[in-house]
């Protein structure tokens, strides 16, 4: 049985990914910031006993640490980095920045999977996967941005796009893969009623990119459909 660790958990596409990971026969350790109020998170829980829900505010780098310590045994195929926040309101954009808001958008968003593969490094070393994933953004395409806002977010997902795929050239002697996913316009909390499509199709694809992975893909930036994106 394959283990994968999935952060942001208990809602949208982190929720989803559980749910077809753990009918797909995986051990999941599913982390989220607050596990008592994860309803629907500890329901899954319930159906498929191989899931593990863990606490981690991937904000807190102390509990990156305590987290990959209490795991410290344990092995881990794929490290699913899925936690993120959007961050941009309406009405503070260029002008009204607020940068204490950014620093956190930042913090989550590019910090947090580098920190989360630093910690969990030795356990993604001794998985048959080895792959550290990270669900970034079309938004973070430079290429891509011909309409300009969403300063915080934008930046966010560009950086953690470089920060990325360099490790990935960082960890390729040690045979371990990265890949960089862009979900889709999806139907969720952070995506809006609007998306294009929904969770089951977006994981679905995505779950399918992660199963064909070879370490020659490392440091892709790939579509949820297994397209490849403009940096």
């Amino acid at each position: 049985m394959q283990t994968v660790l999935i952060t942001g958990a208990n809602r949208g596409l982190g929720l989803e990914f559980c749910r077809q990971y753990a009918a797909a026969d995986y051990q999941v350790i599913a982390a989220c910031r607050k596990p008592d109020q994860a309803e629907q998170l500890v329901g899954l829980a319930q159906q498929y006993p191989h899931i593990q829900i863990e606490t981690l505010d991937v904000a807190d780098f102390s509990q990156i640490d305590a987290l990959a310590s209490k795991l410290a045994d344990r092995k881990i195929d794929v490290l699913l980095n899925n936690a993120g926040v959007y961050g941009d309101q309406a009405g503070r954009g260029f002008g009204q920045l607020d940068y204490q808001t950014w620093a956190n958008v930042l913090a989550v968003n590019v910090m947090a999977p580098l920190k989360l593969a630093e910690a969990f490094l030795p356990q993604v070393q001794r998985g048959d996967k080895r792959l550290i994933v990270a669900l970034s953004s079309l938004m973070g395409s430079m290429t891509d941005n011909t309409s300009g806002g969403s300063i915080l977010y934008r930046s966010s997902k560009a950086g953690l796009n470089a920060a990325l795929k360099s490790l990935s050239i960082d960890l390729r002697p040690s045979s371990i893969g990265v890949l960089i996913l862009h979900p889709g316009w999806v139907r969720t909390d952070m995506g809006g009623p609007n998306g294009l499509i929904d969770v089951e199709e977006s994981v679905s694809g995505m779950r399918k990119v992660i199963a064909n992975f070879s370490l020659a893909d490392s440091g892709s930036f790939v579509k949820y459909d297994g397209s490849a994106l403009p940096w």
